[in-house]
């Protein structure tokens, strides 16, 4: 009698609890904000538009992309790493995460996207008596159409710009992290991917595609800015939810 080998499968790795997931969001969300906020706000014309020391529009999208790498590869294992109310309802769509879990994921992220902000206005108070004042006056990197947007831009212009960026960044999220797999490590594409959109969106709409970012910024620059947060709240999800259809779409064919 030949004795069979008994092969017992690796263990599923168990999902974190639902508290610890929404806490790696928060974080997440909260380094995506204070990196990319920080480099528009403080270094990208540093001290002043003349000044070669600035890093530019370039370096608020390599800044945005290398912090989405990090934050993904940081915290993703433990929350999926969306850190955006875009993305996390594209995954829904897409039926790769919970819809009673969207709601709860959107609010840590926008906690989180607040609270990296605020802590950006904090320093800035410690800086130059007029630094704070400047900040604040120049939109603190907010997203706008028509006369707040960087380069004027209508809002129909906004509208396709932000679905359209959003969209394809979702489908890249999807497609990278899929059954499929990917000869890329997922954070790389998604990061490398996000800044590409950023450096196309930066003079239409100071590049928004997540409504936590959006809202974060909008809240302390004023009431003008937070009148039009809700065009960085509609078209970014509209463009997330066409991306979960068409991979649903494609994942049937």
């Amino acid at each position: 009698m030949t004795n069979a080998t008994r092969v017992t499968p690796a263990p599923t790795p168990a999902t974190p609890p639902l508290t610890r997931r929404l806490a790696a969001e928060a974080a997440g969300t909260l380094l995506l904000v204070f990196a990319l906020v920080g480099a528009a706000s403080y270094t990208a014309v540093f001290p002043d538009a003349g000044n070669a020391i600035g890093v530019g529009l370039l370096g608020v999208a390599l800044t945005l992309g290398l912090t989405l790498m990090v934050a993904a590869s940081t915290f993703g294992p433990i929350s999926g790493g969306h850190f955006n109310p875009a993305v996390t309802v594209g995954l829904a769509v897409a039926g790769r995460h919970r819809w009673a879990e969207v709601v709860p994921y959107a609010v840590a992220q926008t906690i989180g996207g607040v609270l990296g902000a605020g802590a950006l206005l904090l320093i800035a108070g410690q800086g130059d008596r007029d630094f704070l004042a400047a900040t604040l006056d120049s939109g603190f990197a907010s997203n706008g159409f028509g006369p707040m947007s960087p380069g004027g831009f209508s809002l129909l212009g906004v509208a396709v710009a932000e679905t359209l960026a959003t969209a394809l960044f979702v489908t890249v999220i999807l497609r990278v992290t899929g059954g499929d797999g990917s000869p890329v490590p997922p954070p790389i594409a998604i990061g490398a991917t996000l800044t590409i959109l950023l450096l196309t969106l930066i003079p239409v709409s100071n590049a928004s595609l997540n409504p936590a970012r959006s809202l974060a910024t909008a809240l302390y620059a004023g009431p003008g800015w937070l009148a039009q947060w809700w065009a960085f709240l509609v078209f970014p999800v509209l463009g997330a939810v066409l991306a979960g259809l068409g991979a649903r779409v494609l994942r049937r064919g």
